[in-house]
């Protein structure tokens, strides 16, 4: 099973403490493993496009499509057995210390 993994930030999230992993070990370690397949960091929320088509007519604004402190600042796409395996690496990931991850399965377009 395929799970997109959103590495969120968290503005309330304790910043002095040191880091159980460094993204690189991270990155390693499920690359070598086998279960990371892609993933990268995002440019800022403010850095974004919002795109909508309403009654036909093309609407875009600059910026996320809502207004709050916490955003998206990455991505990673993992394959393993079932949730709790997701679970495990997404809490190996040096943001669920400083922020927060985001599981969810892919659901593939057939």
């Amino acid at each position: 099973m395929e799970y997109m993994l959103f590495i969120c930030t968290d503005s309330t999230a304790p910043t002095t403490e040191p880091p159980v992993h460094t993204i690189e070990e991270w990155v390693a370690e499920t690359t070598d493993g086998g279960t990371r397949r892609h993933g990268d960091r995002l440019r800022p929320a403010n850095d974004a496009t919002t795109v909508k088509l309403r009654g036909g007519r093309l609407s875009v604004t600059a910026g996320p499509f809502a207004e709050t402190t916490e955003w998206i600042a990455g991505y990673d796409v993992i394959e393993c057995g079932d949730l709790d395996a997701a679970i495990e690496i997404a809490a190996k990931h040096p943001m669920a210390q400083f922020g927060q991850i985001e599981i969810r399965p892919m659901w593939p377009i057939e």
